[in-house]
């Protein structure tokens, strides 16, 4: 055992192995399948740590996984009770055997699969980087994933300087990001969202418009030259307009509508996560120059509100749970 750890300390047969709390589910369905339960506490391996969890960001793919949409196409099945979460941030408080770079009380932020909704997470060390001290727990906690996917989108669809980019859904999680993003390379954003957000997008260096029927020719008004490029993080009919508006599909991206994808022949983006890339991220927030917007805070039980809140398709930025507690784990 690991000397330097904090964790399960107890002998075998001498007291239960200790617990935590954790949101869980055990049957696909609307968010009030989700609920509070205990859960094993895991132990870091060699290599990883252990992070006691202060915030975990809510992102559309965990409502798909909670309400069976990825289950009925064959993607990332898993026996119940399950959890959910694929970003978080919080406090190194165990490391495994190998661990130099980080200790115990390292502030951290980074990524994982399905169980950062939770007191606790064991991740790999090249998962995490260190939480700058100015950086709020809400915002560490919604950067990694949502930040990385349009991270990775930008650089996909090689937006560059002089571009006229088209980004659809522009005022969520992914969007917000992969607008700024792109503006720092230079390139024109236009962005799609309902009338209430479009100051939102203005605020963000984005020319607003609004989606739906005849988004096109609206698009074509405000851009009579051309559009280089586009990103649909929205799904609705967004790569039918996108390939009528004359953009070269191989351009044309999605993080949503992977049905569509040969028929129009453009590119499925799916996150490419490294701790290069996340760190790159949290230079640019930390300098000013990336900005993460958190619309609300929920605590860790009201995770069905939560994706509620996800789920009504109109907010901006992010949502994120709180883990307020800091109980002690039984050793």
């Amino acid at each position: 055992m690991d000397t330097r750890t904090a964790r399960d300390g107890y002998l075998a047969g001498s007291a239960p192995a200790p617990t935590m709390q954790a949101i869980v589910f055990d049957a696909y369905g609307p968010p009030d399948v989700l609920r509070l339960g205990e859960v094993p506490l895991p132990s870091p391996a060699r290599g990883q740590i252990r992070v006691r969890v202060r915030a975990a960001g809510v992102q559309p793919a965990d409502c798909a996984t909670r309400n069976g949409w990825f289950a009925q196409r064959g993607i990332g099945m898993a026996p119940f009770p399950r959890q959910l979460g694929n970003e978080f941030a919080g406090v190194v408080d165990a490391v495994g055997d190998g661990v130099e770079s980080l200790i115990v009380g390292d502030e951290v932020l980074g990524w994982t699969s399905a169980n950062a909704y939770a007191e606790a997470v064991v991740v790999p060390i090249e998962q995490v980087v260190l939480k700058p001290v100015m950086m709020s727990w809400a915002v560490a906690g919604a950067l990694s994933a949502s930040g990385q996917t349009a991270h990775t989108a930008v650089e996909a669809l090689d937006i560059r300087r002089g571009d006229t980019v088209l980004v659809h859904g522009a005022a969520g999680g992914v969007g917000t990001m992969a607008v700024q993003l792109a503006r720092l390379r230079g390139a024109h954003v236009i962005g799609t969202a309902s009338r209430e957000n479009h100051d939102y997008l203005r605020a963000l260096g984005a020319e607003p418009v609004l989606y739906g029927p005849g988004l096109a020719e609206r698009v074509r008004a405000i851009a009579p030259h051309g559009v280089h490029a586009a990103l649909d993080g929205s799904g609705r009919g967004a790569l039918d307009a996108s390939i009528e508006l004359g953009i070269e599909p191989s351009r044309i991206g999605t993080l949503v509508d992977f049905e569509d994808v040969q028929r129009l022949g453009v590119q499925a983006i799916r996150s490419q996560r490294s701790r290069e890339r996340l760190q790159a991220l949290v230079d640019l927030h930390d300098a000013g120059r990336l900005r993460v917007h958190v619309r609300d805070i929920y605590p860790l039980a009201y995770a069905a509100v939560a994706h509620r809140d996800v789920e009504n398709g109109h907010g901006r930025g992010k949502v994120v749970l709180m883990v307020y507690e800091q109980r002690g784990f039984a050793l």
